[in-house]
């Protein structure tokens, strides 16, 4: 299968756009419609309201983002949102669940692992670096809004996918243990490449709307795989991660020493 990453996907790819970027979808993009300034005819909602949201961060930026803002963009009144969002913090965690829901439009991404944990973490991977470059503006949200279940670390808003992820490597083998070792290193590497390529947009990273307050604990009860893994998932083991993820990537620098190639060149299995 030519993923994403594959340099024979698209020819030679010298004027071929990014493959995960909006342009190398065909302008494709997955983000609830806002729809047109509400008319008294066309009846407001949260769907329209995350979605004018996502289109008003996309265009103007986060900072910009404010309730009488939003409410001007769909021609309302700012007190009319707050019937479907009770403030600022609840919009912000929409806007987040919202944009992550755009995987399950992607069809390739998988929620589960039928071609085996590698095809599942690269599909995933790809799908979660197409919502980055679609909406550069919004992604750091993904990585600093509080989680429903504030203990798994490190958070990602989508207890759904967290689930998906532990289902799928316990499915395929791994140790409880392991498959919250592979959570860790997985989305710690994801998020933190994501981020720095949207700050090379000149998208501003920082904690400034992470959230006021820690987010109530939801519902858990659809999520068995996170709840019964929770002692290992709260563990915080940062520090022996990025050991093990340094002493990992030397060892690549070092086998890229011996072979003389670059980084980015493909090994050759002959």
């Amino acid at each position: 299968m030519a993923t994403a990453a594959d340099p024979d996907a698209s020819g030679d790819g010298a004027d071929e756009p990014d493959p995960d970027s909006p342009e190398g979808r065909g302008g494709a993009a997955f983000v609830l419609p806002a729809g047109p300034p509400d008319t008294g005819r066309t009846p407001l909602d949260r769907r329209r309201i995350l979605g004018a949201a996502i289109r008003f961060i996309d265009t103007h930026g986060l900072s910009a983002l404010t309730m009488r803002r939003l409410g001007a963009s769909l021609g309302v009144e700012a007190m009319a949102l707050y019937r479907y969002v009770p403030g600022r913090d609840q919009l912000l965690d929409g806007v987040v669940e919202t944009v992550i829901d755009e995987l399950y439009g992607d069809p390739d991404v998988h929620l589960e692992a039928a071609h085996g944990w590698q095809d599942y973490l690269q599909r995933l991977a790809h799908g979660v670096r197409r919502i980055a470059l679609a909406h550069p503006e919004v992604f750091p949200l993904v990585a600093t809004r509080p989680p429903a279940a504030p203990w798994v670390r490190p958070p990602l808003r989508s207890l759904r996918w967290v689930e998906s992820f532990l289902t799928a490597m316990t499915s395929c083998g791994f140790s409880e243990d392991s498959a919250v070792a592979a959570y860790r290193a997985y989305s710690s590497f994801l998020l933190g490449h994501l981020l720095l390529e949207v700050s090379q947009k000149g998208v501003p990273i920082n904690a400034q709307d992470a959230g006021e307050s820690p987010a109530p604990t939801a519902d858990l009860s659809e999520y068995p795989t996170v709840v019964r893994l929770q002692e290992l998932l709260s563990m915080d083991e940062s520090a022996e991660e990025f050991e093990e993820a340094l002493e990992n990537l030397l060892g690549r620098l070092e086998h890229v020493r011996r072979e003389g190639r670059s980084p980015a060149e493909p090994e050759s299995f002959t």
